[in-house]
């Protein structure tokens, strides 16, 4: 599936579309350069999942956990990883197979612990406003 966004404006529509084409995916895979709105598409998708409290980047604490209506949602921000033992030694299995919503910028940081199924997002800069996103379930 492709979505443009033209606008911040937009994003609630966006993440409801991406959540209603997960295939039931709970684990989403965000991809885009330094800057590409993974944190904000993620704090759109936080929203949807009816999370009242701010979501912010876990750039330094690598993990946020969130309340929604019904779910659990885990946000991980992998970019300061320096190995993917830190995310073993983190215990990320537990998050990642507790059937919970996994939010994860820079998953290219731990290739080798992805879960079989998942959702990939790709966001493309098209100009300051504009992004394109692809979204693949694997």
């Amino acid at each position: 599936m492709q979505l443009s966004v033209n606008s911040l404006s937009q994003l609630p529509q966006a993440a409801e579309a991406i959540l209603a084409s997960s295939a039931g995916n709970k684990i989403f895979l965000f991809y885009g350069e330094m800057g590409a709105g993974k944190t904000t598409l993620i704090k759109a998708l936080c929203e949807a999942l009816g999370v009242t409290e701010p979501a912010t980047s876990p750039t330094f604490s690598i993990v946020n956990e969130y309340i929604g209506h019904k779910n659990r949602i885990y946000h991980f921000d992998f970019y300061r990883l320096k190995n993917q033992t830190e995310a073993l030694d983190m215990g990320y299995e537990e998050y990642f197979y507790s059937d919970a919503y996994c939010f994860i910028e820079w998953p290219e940081k731990i290739p080798d612990l992805l879960p079989d199924h998942y959702a990939n997002i790709r966001i493309q800069v098209l100009d300051s406003n504009s992004r394109s996103i692809s979204i693949e379930n694997i």
